[in-house]
């Protein structure tokens, strides 16, 4: 039979493991990392080649997306702000950030090019 003082070492031994490796996880969950990774994430280059307002989505002609690991190409987003449309008009030179929100691509930051 093992004594009390041996019983908490052991508790404390296969405890500490398991604690460090919850904490060691809370400060990493899909929000946290995920969005410092878009803070240093380049923006693309695209060009504004119809706006659906009704539907809340733009088409870019866009150079590579790094972050998404896409080649130039041309493609529908939704927009993160619908405001941004009234903005946008074809033709337009921008720079942005595009990533999957509810599982479609969708522009999350954008500004004009200069």
């Amino acid at each position: 039979m093992k004594s009390p003082i041996t019983l908490a070492i052991m508790a404390l031994g296969l405890s500490s493991p398991l604690a460090l490796a919850a904490s060691d996880h809370a400060g990493h969950g899909a929000g946290g990392s995920h969005m410092m990774a878009q803070a240093d994430v380049a923006l693309s280059e695209g060009t504004i080649k119809k706006v659906d307002k009704a539907a809340g989505k733009v088409t870019i002609a866009h150079g590579p997306l790094g972050n998404l690991g896409m080649p130039s190409m041309t493609m529908v987003f939704r927009v993160k702000n619908a405001a941004w449309l009234e903005q946008m008009k074809v033709g337009d030179k921008i720079r942005f950030l595009a990533d999957r929100v509810d599982g479609a691509f969708t522009v999350v930051r954008y500004e004009p090019a200069d």
